[in-house]
């Protein structure tokens, strides 16, 4: 293992995973694991010093997040981060209480001490995040305060306990040198090394593949998208032609997926690819289907039924056995889950909250033949495609925008139909070319069209019509976990609005969608 890694242990923030991007951005390796995890694990990856996550439970709930308290004292520098900061208080014989004034949001903190190895060269005040209702009232022997918010303690520390808490959040971009205080922690206080690159990721989960499958032969679901492609190209790496890619029809692709793709990763990354048409057996599966949990578990479910057919009927592979008879069935499928679907879509981690469903992660059936490989499911997109530059993949592949799992299945509102479909892809077409055209497309996280369920009067000439509205979304976002609208150029809009219009026989309305994530989510379904 990494002799320098710094082990995350998450009760349940919906940002623990932010850390390790912070902490990755330095170079150095970091895992999350479940704050369940055994002291053995724990060591296992031999850290240079451990992080408690925030949470969203109190410590002294009958059903606070269970952790054994033995790991802040295996000899390795602590960093508490606010329910950490209150497990540490109260496993060291503090005092954690609901505070009499609860902190959500910007808030101003003095740093009482500036020579604490936490906030060396940092100013005496910092605008911070934070995002608590209880507060640690009396600290353990030996610890003392270190910085303070108008209404509670926003820090402590005790060297000689090798332990330092903060009670708000440095890893979220509105605490504005939230880096720098990671920084510390990682360097100053464990004096971890920044040796972990894209390139030593991939020679490590190369290496993993191998032991994972061994003999074996894998496939893997291939979208098309930044992701799966990584993931195919990374275990491509691992086992060479014992990789076949299956890229299924599920009928609720964009216009032109299934041939575009099939060009892409057969043609320019010699991936050996087998294209399967089954857009009639989702879409039949499908109808009449309008609750979106249901679409993406039945998408999910359908998929796997034909990984499982697949696998019987074509990705056999024809080598002979070591006894020289039969072949070799494929055990493994490759997905290219990233963290965001899992963390929205189980707890898996820590008692996160559960978003939504992915169809990655949350439509899989319970009994299924084939065992999971996720390399990339601790990573977040803007990873990934540095994993895939260095991987030396096309930056055609690279850039393209995140397309859900369920496809456009979870953009129709409502019942998923072939007409339905068809207007969609007609609408979604001209969004993503129009914003291609204004030099746009690469500045943006995510942009297209959403067919809704809403009927209205239009005139088209000297006759009325009653049609389709269509919804236009453009956001910015970083990693998928927060995400703000795009404003679009009016010029833009106009554009994409006239030609829907004119040009999608079905729909006569376009509006356009300026939530942000929070309280929204990015996909409407």
């Amino acid at each position: 293992m990494e002799p320098q890694s710094i082990v995350i242990l998450d009760f349940g923030s919906q940002y623990t995973q932010l850390i390790a991007r912070r902490i990755r951005e330095q170079r150095v390796f970091s895992v999350v694991l479940p704050c369940t995890a055994s002291i053995e694990e724990i060591q296992g990856y031999r850290p240079a010093g451990i992080i408690l996550s925030g949470g969203p439970c109190s410590v002294y709930d009958d059903d606070a997040p269970p952790a054994d308290e033995r790991v802040l004292s295996l000899g390795v520098p602590v960093l508490g981060i606010c329910y950490g900061l209150h497990f540490i208080a109260h496993k060291l014989g503090g005092k954690v209480v609901p505070g009499p004034k609860r902190e959500y949001g910007h808030a101003q903190v003095e740093v009482l001490d500036g020579e604490s190895a936490l906030f060396r060269n940092l100013p005496s005040s910092l605008s911070v995040w934070m995002s608590h209702g209880d507060e640690a009232r009396e600290l353990p022997s030996g610890f003392r305060v270190i910085a303070k918010s108008a209404n509670a303690l926003a820090a402590m520390e005790d060297p000689e306990r090798k332990t330092w808490a903060v009670q708000f959040h440095p890893e979220v971009h509105h605490t504005k040198l939230g880096t720098d205080l990671l920084r510390n922690f990682v360097f100053e206080i464990c004096h971890a090394e920044p040796s972990w690159t894209p390139q030593r990721f991939i020679d490590e989960t190369v290496a993993s593949i191998k032991n994972t499958v061994g003999e074996g032969d894998a496939i893997c679901a291939l979208s098309g998208g930044v992701d799966s492609s990584v993931a195919a190209v990374l275990v491509h790496r691992a086992i060479g032609d014992r990789l076949t890619c299956v890229f299924v029809n599920n009928g609720v692709l964009r216009k032109g997926e299934f041939q575009k793709v099939q060009d892409n990763l057969r043609d320019r990354l010699g991936l050996n690819l087998v294209a399967v048409d089954a857009s009639e057996r989702f879409l039949s599966k499908l109808a009449g289907v309008t609750d979106p949990e249901k679409k993406r578990k039945i998408i999910g479910n359908e998929f796997i039924a034909v990984f499982d057919d697949e696998a019987e009927k074509l990705i056999r592979r024809h080598r002979k056995s070591s006894n020289g008879h039969g072949t070799i069935k494929a055990e493994f499928l490759v997905q290219g889950t990233l963290y965001p679907d899992v963390i929205e879509s189980r707890s898996v981690r820590g008692p996160s909250q559960t978003i939504k469903t992915h169809h990655n992660v949350g439509g899989l059936p319970e009994k299924m033949n084939l065992k999971l490989i996720e390399p990339l499911k601790d990573l977040f997109k803007d990873e990934v495609r540095r994993i895939g530059r260095d991987l030396a993949m096309p930056e055609e592949i690279l850039q393209r925008q995140p397309f859900p799992g369920p496809g456009l299945a979870v953009r129709i509102l409502g019942e998923v139909t072939p007409e339905r479909v068809q207007l969609l892809q007609e609408a979604d077409d001209i969004v993503v070319s129009e914003i291609k055209s204004a030099g746009l497309y690469n500045q943006i996280w995510q942009s297209f069209a959403v067919l809704l369920p809403v009927m209205s009067v239009g005139v088209m000439g000297d006759y009325r019509t009653y049609a389709y509205t269509c919804a236009i979304r453009a956001v910015h976002s970083e990693d998928g976990m927060t995400a703000d609208w795009v404003p679009l150029p009016y010029e833009v809009l106009r554009t994409i609005s006239s030609r829907i219009v004119n040009e999608v026989r079905g729909i006569n309305r376009v509006v356009y969608d300026i939530t942000s994530k929070p309280p929204g989510t990015i996909e409407w379904e």
